[in-house]
């Protein structure tokens, strides 16, 4: 009998669901929306040059498997693999190649770009907080004036150095700045600085008013209120950003390498242009080790500043 009552419940619990399903708004705007991407979407795969049709051309068959073929390490090819060998003809890549020097130059190009760019985030982003850089601080209905202007300049030019690519920006730097690593650090720093402003200014502007107001009241200054209450309030939040774009200089600082700064990048780009494609597979995974020691570092950041 429960059964019974059960089964009837349930089938008025779908009937209801499928009323309202049918009965829900609607946007006719939404579904054009989605459908002209999509089409988008597919005419720029068949038309663009974009679908991989010559993958399926046998001469691309064979270069593929032979590709596949030569990620095997060269003195182990045809024969049973052994923890012993394979450890001994990575250490001999990495010594030949400096593959650990090279990955820890990647570490310091990430964390010099980072450490100018949290730096520049701190100081920038209260100019392009609506709540701060206002004629009076923490009252919009005052935005006007020079500090209106002073604020869009701020916020246009977290735009500019964000839109440039990092590549772009330490080739041209390269041009002042050459035979060193500082057109890559600055790169970096650049464009990791603007993306880190425009969160820290945007943080700031989703604080709670009230102890902001409280301190104003209390006589203090612009600079007091962004550095004395608005900072440490969000300081947490501020972090979790610097080690997010930290695990992108790292693989931005890899790439980097390809332009001559001694980077992974560099010693990859130099055993692919060898054709050293077992070398190149093992200095590629270093990389990533690199990038997941930087998520690791990341998280366990993150989880202690949630914790605490």
């Amino acid at each position: 009998m429960s059964g019974a009552v059960d089964t009837g419940l349930g089938a008025d619990r779908q009937r209801r669901i499928r009323e309202l399903a049918a009965r829900r708004p609607r946007s006719r705007y939404l579904t054009v929306s989605v459908g002209l991407v999509g089409l988008l979407g597919v005419l720029a795969w068949t038309t663009g040059g974009l679908f991989p049709s010559y993958l399926l051309e046998a001469s691309s068959r064979q270069n593929l498997a032979r590709f596949v073929g030569e990620l095997e390490p060269e003195p182990l090819r045809g024969r049973p693999w052994s923890l012993g060998e394979l450890g001994a003809w990575a250490g001999d890549v990495l010594e030949r190649t400096r593959g650990l020097e090279a990955a820890w130059t990647t570490l310091h190009l990430a964390i010099g770009a980072i450490a100018l760019a949290a730096l520049f985030a701190a100081l920038a982003a209260p100019l392009g907080a609506r709540n701060i850089a206002t004629r009076e601080p923490l009252d919009p209905s005052r935005d006007r004036g020079g500090w209106r202007i002073v604020r869009h300049l701020v916020r246009g030019s977290f735009v500019a150095s964000r839109a440039l690519p990092e590549y772009v920006l330490a080739f041209l730097l390269m041009a002042l700045l050459p035979y060193s690593a500082w057109p890559a650090v600055l790169a970096l720093a650049i464009h990791n600085g603007g993306i880190l402003a425009r969160l820290q200014a945007e943080t700031l502007e989703n604080l709670p008013a009230a102890p902001l107001r409280a301190l104003r009241g209390a006589g203090a200054t612009r600079a007091q209120v962004a550095f004395a209450a608005g900072f440490p309030l969000s300081l947490g939040r501020l972090l979790l950003y610097v080690f997010y774009r930290y695990e992108t200089c790292v693989r931005e600082a890899t790439v980097l390498g390809l332009l001559g700064v001694s980077t992974l990048g560099y010693v990859i780009q130099d055993a692919r242009s060898k054709l050293y494609y077992d070398e190149m597979a093992l200095l590629i995974g270093l990389g990533v080790v690199l990038v997941l020691a930087a998520d690791a570092l990341s998280y366990l950041v993150r989880r202690y500043l949630r914790d605490a």
